[in-house]
């Protein structure tokens, strides 16, 4: 779905946010619809268990690790490598890198497929964790993915960002949801102060690009 949607936002030239967000609706529809309205139960292997709910040495939890040979791997891919280059060129200035000679429909092909597996794997280890499968289950996770991303240095025009400050930013998300909880606050008003907390980030970024 992920190599999908960069079909249609560089071949079809539909806008990504358009794009992405018609095809997550579909998808919300089709997982209702798969599963009739209902959760999905009786993962009963060990090693799916293991993917969200077990531990290495007995201290740290598997998803702990994922996140941390991820961070590794696409810090070397961002930082180290050619194609990270063309992608902070395509984000910062479409035109000018396709002028350059980078291939920007490429570029974000493999962009687009890439988060699409990351999203994928984000599901498994949530169903693991659950150890059932929620067709409900992610909503409003886009929301904390957009503002750990502009809470990190991420620049919503593009060109501009580093993986350490998502990393920063999205365990500022996780703190501020759990201070949340275990404050008691409702949970309509973690709504309200997420949504603010994301447009103050936006603002900082405007300014700070100025």
């Amino acid at each position: 779905m992920g190599l999908f949607n960069g079909l249609v936002i560089s071949k079809g030239k539909v806008a990504p946010f358009i794009a992405t967000l018609a095809t997550m609706t579909i998808l919300r529809g089709l997982a209702l619809v798969f599963s009739n309205g209902s959760p999905i139960t009786g993962f009963d292997s060990e090693l799916f268990s293991m993917l969200g709910g077990g531990y290495v040495a007995g201290l740290v939890p598997v998803p702990v690790v994922w996140m941390l040979i991820l961070f590794a791997g696409f810090w070397f891919l961002l930082k180290k490598t050619v194609f990270g280059r063309h992608l902070y060129a395509t984000g910062g200035n479409e035109e000018a890198a396709r002028l350059s000679g980078v291939k920007v429909d490429r570029v974000k092909l493999w962009v687009y497929t890439a988060s699409g597996a990351m999203s994928a794997m984000a599901g498994v280890v949530l169903t693991s964790r659950l150890n059932s499968a929620q067709p409900t289950a992610g909503t409003g996770y886009e929301l904390d993915a957009i503002a750990a991303v502009v809470l990190g240095g991420t620049s919503l025009s593009g060109g501009r960002g580093w993986i350490f400050g998502t990393l920063i930013g999205a365990l500022l998300i996780g703190v501020l949801n759990n201070g949340l909880n275990l404050l008691g606050v409702s949970s309509f008003y973690q709504q309200v102060i997420k949504g603010a907390v994301i447009l103050l980030a936006v603002l900082l970024d405007r300014s700070n690009k100025k």
